[in-house]
């Protein structure tokens, strides 16, 4: 084979490469809510799930009202079981973001279809309640 070859396919295979990452981490940031956006729209769609993936101890600290505890650790294995409807609105959030990111990732390649990431609960403006459910 020759180089010109060669090198023509190193690079196809290098911009796939490229395009692909690209083409993640883009659909991944376009399934971001900001919190006022999310309120708005909790206060008036009651069937929407908002999903804490921290641990326990967090959640009982503080969370935001009406939220659903599943850990990222579990969620894999637990979401089937908590969350049975995989068309329903789902708002994701964590302590700082990092967490609900990757909860968005794993739900979609469950198949879950309107997943979003709140972000981070440091971010919440608004009331957040302690204790268990």
């Amino acid at each position: 084979m020759s180089t010109a070859i060669t090198i023509t396919i190193l690079l196809v295979g290098v911009l796939l490469w490229v395009w692909v990452v690209l083409k993640n981490s883009v659909s991944i940031n376009k399934l971001r809510i900001d919190p006022s956006e999310a309120k708005k729209r909790l206060d008036m769609e009651k069937e929407i799930i908002l999903l804490d993936v921290r641990t326990r101890e967090e959640y009982i600290e503080s969370h935001i009202p009406r939220s659903t505890l599943i850990p990222l650790k579990v969620l894999t294995e637990e979401a089937s079981k908590k969350l049975p409807n995989k068309h329903a609105t789902i708002f994701v959030y964590c302590r700082s973001g990092n967490r609900s990111r990757a909860a968005v990732k794993r739900l979609l390649k469950q198949g879950y279809t309107s997943v979003f990431n709140l972000g981070g609960i440091i971010r919440w403006p608004y009331k957040t309640v302690s204790g268990k459910k």
